[in-house]
């Protein structure tokens, strides 16, 4: 299982989510993502976004501007295997 961070503080909607997006892509189901933002509006656009492609919010905090989240890649995490219905 991997663990790893991504650093979007400074950042503005929507590069917090994709930097996380990117992220994600990389990874394989169960590995963790944990997503340092200043953008208030991560707190609504990331879980928003986890729902939307399957993956789950372990934890959130917030500790003055800094908010972090912990994201748990769901089973469409890696583009390796992944398919859609547009596939053939």
């Amino acid at each position: 299982m991997t663990s790893v961070t991504v650093d979007a503080r400074n950042l503005l909607c929507p590069l917090p989510v994709i930097r996380t997006q990117d992220q994600v892509a990389r990874l394989h189901p169960g590995d963790f993502v944990h997503v340092l933002c200043t953008d208030p509006g991560v707190l609504h656009d990331i879980p928003c976004w986890c729902r939307i492609h399957g993956h789950t919010v372990a934890d959130t905090s917030r500790e003055d501007d800094e908010i972090a989240i912990t994201i748990q890649v769901g089973g469409s995490g890696s583009e390796e295997g992944r398919r859609t219905h547009f596939d053939v």
